[in-house]
């Protein structure tokens, strides 16, 4: 009697590690899916890419202005060349933001970006972006970092997106990990180390 006992209590145990498991499978599906969701639909104010501009550019005029942020601990420092431009909708805008490394060793950054408000997130069309990559930025280095935009028109056709006249790109530099090949390179504070 006690050993039927047991093998309930075995399936039981087998059931819950699979629900643990294939929960624990889902939330590693999530993440990657959630980026391509927010990518494709311009959910979260995630901005859209594209290979060029669409052709049609519209007489209506929205202005962009840009942000840029480094996380806590990030070295760097990092704003927009220009606070802001205005452009018609469908034409090609070109920003720059500049990064500064001021300390004495290599830092490699990776940028999040976003626009507000959300509902523009669907029509906001990077080109080119230093986001696109990491950057690697060498001790005492400044860099200016192309972005290349345009609004697509299709946001006219857009019941709420029509009434935006006014769109926020935000970036935030984090650091990363450097690759390999960089972070076998040594720093002039190494070197002097050693000879001390």
């Amino acid at each position: 009697m006690i050993f039927p006992r047991l093998q309930g209590k075995h399936r039981t145990l087998v059931q819950l590690v699979a629900v643990v498991i294939t929960m624990g499978s889902l939330s590693f599906a999530a993440v990657p899916f959630y980026d391509w969701f927010c990518r494709v639909t311009g959910y979260g104010g995630t901005p859209q890419v594209a290979a060029a501009a669409p052709g049609v550019i519209l007489d209506q005029v929205v202005k962009i202005r840009f942000d840029a942020t480094v996380e806590q601990g990030m070295p760097w420092t990092f704003k927009p060349v220009v606070r802001s431009m205005e452009l018609r909708i469908g034409e090609t805008g070109l920003a720059f933001y500049e990064a500064h490394n001021p300390t004495d060793r290599v830092i490699g950054g990776t940028a999040s970006f976003n626009v507000f408000p959300d509902t523009a997130g669907a029509y906001f069309t990077k080109i080119e972006c230093f986001c696109f990559s990491e950057q690697i930025l060498q001790p005492g280095e400044t860099v200016q970092m192309p972005v290349t935009f345009f609004v697509d028109p299709a946001i006219v056709d857009d019941p709420d997106g029509k009434f935006v006249h006014e769109i926020v790109l935000s970036y935030t530099f984090h650091e990363t990990p450097l690759p390999e090949d960089q972070a076998a390179l040594k720093t002039p504070a190494d070197d002097a180390s050693a000879v001390n």
